[in-house]
């Protein structure tokens, strides 16, 4: 692991508990990936408004992130996926019927605005302020639950620049229209730093890490 995870805690008594935002199927993968039994792994949703407190009150062991953190009290792994990147957008609107669509036309239309306590630096991943030929990306609406992002873009010809993952989740009158000119984003295991890991959980970090492909 890239910054490796205590293991020194007695063995568990309960399952790992793995945070999750977006598609539980991302985490499947995962786990299925790593070799890990399923029975031994609880997977624990987490509010994108306070992506880190579940962690930090300790109802959570690990969790997914995407790109790199750089939360003081945070550690996080090497890579262990990539989620391709999508533009979620209403079936209604102009680009929902394309096979796959630049960053750049999605400029057009209004974005979402960073949510709560998420890291903005990463949000400017995701989200980026400007396209990579300089166009901004209006960045207005507020984002909140999945599913009042999914009635905004019902509503709107909003877009949602985001991973193509949440194809699992979104409701049918959503459309998921891959990027080709963004590269996928890293996929993360994230646990808190100076937190003893079960030894099972160091293990499932360390078996994630090694199926990933390179």
């Amino acid at each position: 692991m890239s910054d490796s995870a205590p293991a020194t805690a007695p063995a568990a008594t309960r399952p790992i508990r793995f945070g999750i935002h977006g598609s539980p199927h991302l985490a499947e993968s995962i786990i299925a990936a790593a070799g890990t039994d399923r029975a031994t792994i609880e997977l624990v949703p987490y509010d994108v408004r306070e992506p880190f407190r579940p962690l930090r009150e300790g109802a959570m062991d690990l969790m997914i992130v995407k790109y790199d953190l750089y939360e003081p009290d945070i550690a996080a792994g090497a890579t262990v996926a990539h989620d391709p990147r999508a533009v979620i957008v209403g079936a209604h609107h102009p680009l929902a019927g394309r096979p796959s669509v630049s960053i750049e036309e999605t400029t057009a239309y209004e974005a979402f605005s960073c949510p709560g306590d998420f890291p903005p630096y990463v949000w400017d991943l995701m989200v980026p302020p400007r396209t990579p030929a300089g166009t901004p990306i209006r960045r207005v609406h507020p984002m909140t639950t999945v599913e009042a992002m999914a009635a905004v873009l019902a509503e709107t010809r909003a877009v949602h620049l985001s991973v193509r993952s949440l194809e699992d989740i979104v409701p049918p009158n959503i459309r998921v229209v891959p990027i080709h000119d963004l590269p996928a984003a890293p996929v993360t295991l994230a646990w808190l730093r100076g937190a003893e890991l079960s030894p099972e959980a160091a293990a499932f970090v360390a078996a994630a890490e090694r199926s990933a492909k390179p």
